[in-house]
């Protein structure tokens, strides 16, 4: 079996999953084909491996190349982390626009930001596609690269369709929620459906017992609820959690990020993913480095990303749950049909079957639908190329036409067309 790791100078992506991966006896004979343009990144990642392979005595081969054509041939199983544009492009998704008043501490799912990343990542992905229909056509692709919602349609409606977007919020945030309660997480059933950072908790329970009431109890508390602020909120408000964290989250809607005294008041601003990314003195960069060198030995410990449990699934037909990204084919009836939700998936032998979710509630389907309404767009915009429809999609955020107008938007894309065109395809009107 061959897995191919796309963007595997993503250290600690492609660290968690290799290990992940290796934690199954079942996955221990495998090519492990690791793929990145930058050079350095990639040499260290395979250092790494090969390391691994030493310490364990794993009957693995491992390849390793920047050319992608020359390293998913054959391949069973890709994992995509790519970045398009990298950290420069992604530093001006998040400066142009706040230059404007928008204020984004992610900015890659919506938003300036996540519109923007989509036009650069959507076109490549395209070309992925491509190389899959000759080099590995019945291979299953596991994208984590935002925006996830619009990589994940785009792949699925114009090119690859064996493709499920992945994505952690919806596990992470169950551990959270169990944590806010005094419930041991290993107690809690949750049934969660959406689309990806925008997913509702439907059922939260303990047994039969209905943990909703006491999650409406600990909002209160003032030492929980300043944790969480624009996610209780939200449940206040609309009455159901959602899955993203409460600095993301404040992107996606029109009621936090458009005034300071409310950035200030929920604390929106206090966490940007690209300062995170910017580090370079990161300690687990450093620790794989020393690892990579042999002076620390690597544990091998599973996390809870659900790749390698889907991939193991989908090997041996130990049915494994989980929260992926596919089609809206018929399974939330009150979002539209072909869109990109994110639903229960069921892992089985050599199939993955999403499950049928009926109608969300009327209001968390209408914030869902704000959504939709770019992402639908940014999809069509970056397969036509077209300027027009990405004026439109910005247009149709909800924070941005909270903040700017229709002349103010046109104005803020231009610049950011104008100091991105090198990340990206031409763009006709």
């Amino acid at each position: 079996m061959k897995i191919t790791i796309i963007g595997a100078g993503s250290l600690g992506f492609t660290k968690r999953f290799i290990l992940d991966i290796l934690s199954f006896p079942n996955l221990r004979n495998i090519i492990i084909a690791l793929n990145d343009i930058d050079q350095e990144r990639l040499n260290l990642i395979t250092k790494w491996t090969y390391t691994l392979k030493k310490q364990e005595n794993l009957n693995i081969e491992i390849l390793s190349s920047t050319d992608r054509k020359d390293i998913i041939n054959d391949s069973d199983y890709i994992i995509n982390t790519i970045r398009v544009g990298g950290l420069e492009a992604f530093e001006l998704d998040l400066s142009i626009p706040r230059k404007y008043g928008i204020h984004q501490a992610v900015g890659d799912t919506v938003g300036p930001g996540g519109v923007f990343y989509g036009l650069r990542t959507v076109p490549v992905l395209l070309e992925i596609s491509d190389d899959i229909k000759k080099l590995c056509p019945s291979c299953w692709f596991l994208n984590y690269t935002n925006p996830m919602a619009i990589n994940t349609w785009a792949m699925i409606k114009y090119g690859h369709k064996k493709v499920v977007g992945l994505c952690h919020s919806i596990q992470g945030t169950a551990w959270q929620l169990s944590n806010y309660i005094g419930v041991p997480f290993e107690e809690v059933y949750y049934w969660a459906a959406g689309i990806n950072h925008m997913s509702w908790f439907l059922e939260f329970k303990r047994n039969r017992e209905d943990l909703y009431p006491l999650l409406f109890k600990a909002m209160e508390n003032p030492e929980i609820y300043k944790k969480d602020p624009v996610r209780f909120e939200i449940m206040r408000h609309f009455g159901y959690f959602v899955s993203e964290s409460s600095y993301h989250m404040a992107e996606y809607v029109p009621y936090f990020n458009k005034r300071k005294e409310l950035i200030d008041k929920f604390n929106t601003h206090g966490w940007i993913y690209l300062d995170v990314c910017k580090n370079t003195h990161d300690p687990a960069t450093e620790k794989l480095k020393r690892e990579a060198e042999g002076k620390e030995k690597i544990e091998i410990k599973r996390s809870n990303e659900y790749c390698a449990y889907i991939i193991n699934a989908l090997e041996t037909g130990e049915v494994f749950r989980f929260n992926g990204n596919v089609i809206n084919d018929e399974l939330i009836d009150n979002l539209p049909y072909g869109c990109c939700v994110e639903v229960p998936c069921y892992a089985e032998k050599g199939n993955i079957r999403p499950a049928k979710i009926g109608s969300l509630p009327p209001q968390c389907a209408a914030l869902n639908r704000l959504n939709i309404n770019v992402q639908e767009l940014v999809v069509e915009a970056a397969v036509r190329r077209k300027k027009s429809l990405v004026y439109q999609a910005v247009s149709l955020d909800p924070l941005t036409g909270a903040v700017l107008s229709l002349e103010e938007i046109r104005k803020m894309v231009d610049e950011m067309f104008e100091k991105e065109k090198k990340y990206l395809p031409e763009f006709s009107y």
